[in-house]
C-alpha cells in the first residue's frame, strides 16, 4: 500500500512517491529535524513477511553504510516502524541515465567523463567488498555534480574478507525504474538481462568484473543509442550474452575513438579474467581517453570490411616501419647526421596493427607485435626482418605490449591481470607474476624485470623467473605524480629510463632515470613521451609530434646538443609511448 503524502516515519515527513522496483518504493520526504530533502526506501509490510528480501534489505543497509565516494548515493539513515523497515538517503536532482537515453545516445565527452565516474564508483564498492550485481542506465543518476551509482538492494552472502571479517556481494534493483520494464529473476539469477554478465546468466558466483561486464553494457548504450545485447525474449537475450559479440560500435559510430571501441570491448570479453580486472583500471583508460580525444589509439574508419582492410594496411604499417628502422640508423651512421631508411612492414593477412606494443629483438632479426582480426580477437604474433611471413604466439591472447629478454629468445607481455612470458618462437606460457593493466616492461641480463603493473602508480621490480614484485620507484606527492610507466634498461642493466607523468604545473611531465637499488631518481628533460636509448648514445623520443634523436651521455644521464628530427608529423599513441611501449603512428 502506498503511503500518502504527510505521512511520517520517524522524523521524516513523506512528500511524494518517486518510484518503485523490484526490493521497494522510493518517495521524496522531509527530514523535520534538519530541515533538508531526502529519498526514502521503504520494504512494504507484505515483502517483510520474506524473510529472504527482508534480509537482502538489511544487508543493503550496512553495505552503502561504507561506501562514503561522491558517485555513490549516500546513505543517511535506517529506521523500522509499523511493520516497515527503510532506508533514508540523499535527495538526487536529476534524471536517470535511462530517461536521458530515451532522448538518444550521449555525446562522446559525457560518455568518457560518466563512464569514468561510474567505474570509480565500482572500484570504491569492490574494495569494500561489495558487487553491484544489477548496473544498468535506471541505476545512474545524472546529475549536475556527475554520475550516481544507485541502490545496493539484491544482496547475498560473499566471500570472507582478508581480516577474517564477513564481506558483502551486493546486486541491485532500480531505484527509479517501474516493475513493468524491470527483468528480475529472483533466486539464482538476480539482475536485469539485457545487463547481466554471461556468468550471471549462468547463475554462477560473481565478482567485481561482472559489473564490469555490465558497465561496458552501459557505456555502448550510452555511446552508440542502442543496447549491447538484443531479442524478442529473455531467453534470446541470454543467449546473445552467452554466445554473440555486439554490433561493431565503429559501424554505429564511425568517429568513436578506438582506444574507446577497445575499452568496451574488454568490458564485454565473455572470459572474466579476459575483462578489466578494476574499475581504477577501467576509470584511468577512459580518463586517457578523455584526455587524448578523437586520436586515442589506431585509426579506425569503418564502413564494412573494405574499410577495416584501410585500418590494416594504412598507418601502423608506416609506423612500425620507422620505429624498426630507427634503431638501426643511428648504429650504422655513428656521429653523424641521423637519417632513416623506410620501408612498409603489413600486417598477416585479414589482420591489423594494434598500437599496444611492438618491440625489436635485442639481436635485431625478429619483431614482436600485436594484431586484431576482423572478430576483434587479438594476439602477439613474430616475424624474423629477413622473412615476409609471422607467426602467431598461441597463448598470447589478449596480451598486450610485449618486450623482450636480453638474449632475444623470451618475450614478456602483459595479458588478463598477469605479466607471463612465452619463447620466441612459440611454446608454453609462464606467468611471472600479477600485472592489472600494464603499460611496459624491461628485462635486464641478470634476469631482473622492471615494469608497470597498471595505468597508475610505481614501477615495480621482479625475477624474470616469477616471484612477488617490489616498488622499485616512488611518486613524487608535491607534484601529485600519478604514473610512472614504459620503463628501459640503460646498458649497465642497473639503471632504467621511465616515463612520469605529473599533475602539478610547476613540475611537468618527463623523462626519468632510475635505479634498482630504488634510492636514485635523476630527470633526463621535460615532455610526455618515453624515450628509447640506441646505440652508440642517442634517446629516441617524440616532441611536437616529430620523432627526434638527441645524444645521451651515459657517464652523466644527460642529454647534450640539439635534438635532431628524424620524421615530422607523428602521433603520440597511448600517452606518446615510442617503440618497445607502444607505436607511433603517420597521419
Amino acid at each position: 500500500m502506498a503511503l500518502q503524502p504527510g505521512t511520517t516515519l520517524g522524523p521524516y515527513e513523506i512528500q511524494s512517491p518517486l518510484g518503485a522496483g523490484g526490493m521497494g518504493e522510493v518517495y521524496r520526504a522531509r527530514d523535520t529535524r534538519l530541515d533538508r530533502t531526502v529519498a526514502i526506501k521503504i520494504l512494504p509490510q507484505e515483502m517483510s513477511r520474506d524473510p529472504l528480501r527482508k534480509q537482502r534489505f538489511e544487508r543493503e543497509a550496512k553495505a552503502i553504510s561504507h561506501l562514503s565516494h561522491p558517485h555513490i548515493c549516500m546513505l543517511h539513515d535506517v529506521g523500522s516502524q509499523d511493520g516497515l523497515s527503510y532506508l533514508v538517503m540523499e535527495c538526487l536532482e536529476g534524471e536517470t541515465l535511462a530517461k536521458r537515453l530515451e532522448r538518444g545516445p550521449l555525446p562522446l565527452e559525457q560518455v568518457l567523463k560518466f563512464g569514468a565516474q561510474i567505474a570509480d564508483a565500482l572500484d570504491k564498492a569492490h574494495r569494500n567488498g561489495v558487487v553491484h550485481r544489477d548496473l544498468k542506465p535506471a541505476n545512474v543518476m545524472l546529475t549536475p555534480h556527475g554520475a550516481k551509482l544507485l541502490d545496493f538492494g539484491l544482496a547475498k552472502p560473499a566471500i570472507m574478507g582478508a581480516n577474517g571479517t564477513s564481506a558483502i556481494t551486493l546486486s541491485v534493483a532500480a531505484l527509479r525504474s517501474s516493475p513493468e520494464t524491470q527483468v528480475t529473476q529472483e533466486g539464482t539469477i538476480v539482475g536485469t538481462f539485457q545487463y547481466m554478465s554471461p556468468e550471471q546468466v549462468e547463475g554462477k558466483e560473481v565478482d567485481g568484473t561482472s559489473d564490469i561486464f555490465s558497465l561496458g553494457a552501459v557505456l555502448y548504450e550510452m555511446l552508440t543509442g542502442q543496447k549491447a545485447f538484443q531479442g524478442k525474449s529473455q531467453l534470446s537475450v541470454a543467449s546473445a550474452i552467452l554466445e554473440k559479440e555486439p554490433e561493431p560500435i565503429n559501424s554505429l559510430k564511425p568517429m568513436t575513438p578506438p582506444a574507446l571501441d577497445h575499452a568496451i570491448r574488454r568490458c564485454l570479453a565473455k572470459d572474466p579474467d579476459e575483462r578489466w580486472q578494476t574499475g581504477r583500471d577501467l576509470s584511468g583508460e577512459l580518463k586517457w581517453i578523455n584526455e587524448n580525444g578523437s586520436q586515442a589509439g589506431v585509426f579506425a574508419v569503418k564502413a564494412g570490411n573494405k574499410s577495416w582492410s584501410v585500418k590494416a594496411l594504412g598507418g601502423l604499417a608506416a609506423a612500425l616501419a620507422i620505429a624498426t628502422l630507427a634503431f638501426a640508423y643511428l648504429y650504422l651512421r655513428g656521429d653523424a647526421s641521423p637519417a632513416a631508411t623506410k620501408t612498409a612492414i603489413l600486417p598477416p593477412i585479414d589482420k591489423a596493427f594494434l598500437p599496444q606494443g611492438y618491440a625489436l629483438s635485442p639481436d635485431g632479426t625478429r619483431l614482436a607485435f600485436m594484431v586484431e582480426t576482423v572478430e576483434g580477437k587479438v594476439s602477439i604474433w613474430v616475424r624474423a626482418l629477413d622473412s615476409s611471413v609471422a607467426q602467431g604466439l598461441a597463448g598470447t591472447e589478449n596480451g598486450s605490449i610485449p618486450f623482450w629478454s636480453p638474449d632475444s629468445q623470451w618475450i614478456g607481455f602483459f595479458a588478463n591481470g598477469k605479466m607471463r612470458r612465452i619463447p620466441a618462437g612459440g611454446g608454453t606460457v609462464q606467468v611471472i607474476c600479477d600485472a592489472s593493466n600494464g603499460r611496459g616492461g624491461s628485462w635486464n641480463a641478470d634476469g631482473v624485470i622492471v615494469f608497470a603493473p597498471g595505468i597508475t602508480g610505481t614501477l615495480q621490480r621482479v625475477s624474470a623467473a616469477g616471484g612477488t614484485p617490489t616498488p622499485v620507484t616512488q611518486l613524487d606527492e608535491s607534484t601529485r605524480e600519478q604514473t610512472h610507466r614504459f620503463p628501459e634498461f640503460l646498458p649497465d642493466g642497473k639503471h632504467f629510463l621511465y616515463l612520469a607523468r605529473q599533475t602539478s604545473e610547476k613540475e611537468p611531465s618527463g623523462v626519468y632515470v632510475g635505479s634498482l637499488e630504488g634510492n636514485f631518481r635523476k630527470k633526463v628533460m621535460d615532455g610526455t613521451s618515453n624515450a628509447q636509448y640506441v646505440q652508440p648514445g642517442y634517446l629516441l623520443f617524440v616532441k611536437d609530434e616529430t620523432l627526434v634523436a638527441q645524444r645521451f651521455k651515459l657517464s652523466t644521464l644527460t642529454v647534450e646538443g640539439d635534438a635532431i628530427p628524424i620524421e615530422t608529423d607523428v602521433l603520440r599513441r597511448f600517452g606518446g609511448a615510442l617503440g618497445r611501449g607502444n607505436g607511433l603512428a603517420k597521419r
